[in-house]
């Protein structure tokens, strides 16, 4: 499976995202991460520690042998002609977009290009989500299934752990001094399931 995360804005978990689901992959079946951003923030991050699956950068990426998926890190705000040829080279386009009105606006301009493609090409994955008691997340996934795109049904709520695993190159269920990264890595793990499902 090929699944590219690319993103209209920056700062919304792009690079966290593939990450993560590039760690619920390896956990399964052998899996890389391709590092597609000029500023090779999922090569840093995971030169900081050690990760459970191969990172390459697009030139050396025809370098790995035998993986069975492969996640994509884009470069971030993909021109219209690049989101249409992403989703056709990828299995699943994943767009992760905070609940910010800056984030959403992103998502809604390119409205018109996502809604000529296949539903089951791309999902919008919610992240940076205000916890409970918050229904900022909610009322956002809402609105966009409204305006006819596909929203994934799980969101990645908004925990420091992430700044935490960063900062030691690993994915957040490894950080051991917080009490919310278990609870954090079973957002990417909801998220995983829905899309083997």
């Amino acid at each position: 499976m090929i699944i590219t995360v690319a993103s209209f804005k920056g700062g919304v978990g792009k690079t966290t995202t593939a990450l993560h689901l590039a760690a619920f992959f390896a956990e399964r079946d052998k899996t890389i991460l391709v590092d597609s951003d000029l500023n090779r923030s999922a090569s840093r991050w995971g030169n900081r520690g050690s990760a459970r699956f191969e990172i390459y950068d697009e030139k050396s990426v025809g370098e790995a042998r035998e993986f069975t998926h492969m996640i994509i890190d884009t470069a971030a705000r993909p021109a219209d002609e690049d989101l249409v040829r992403l989703t056709e080279t990828s299995d699943l386009l994943v767009i992760p977009s905070a609940t910010s009105a800056f984030a959403v606006e992103a998502v809604v301009q390119t409205i018109g290009i996502l809604s000529e493609l296949p539903q089951d090409s791309y999902k919008i994955l919610l992240t940076i989500v205000p916890p409970p008691p918050s229904k900022e997340g909610e009322k956002v996934q809402k609105a966009l299934k409204k305006a006819g795109l596909s929203v994934f049904k799980h969101r990645i709520r908004r925990y420091s752990v992430y700044g935490k695993a960063e900062a030691e190159g690993c994915i957040v269920k490894e950080v051991k001094s917080d009490r919310y990264a278990g609870i954090a890595w079973g957002d990417y793990v909801e998220v995983g399931k829905e899309i083997l499902a």
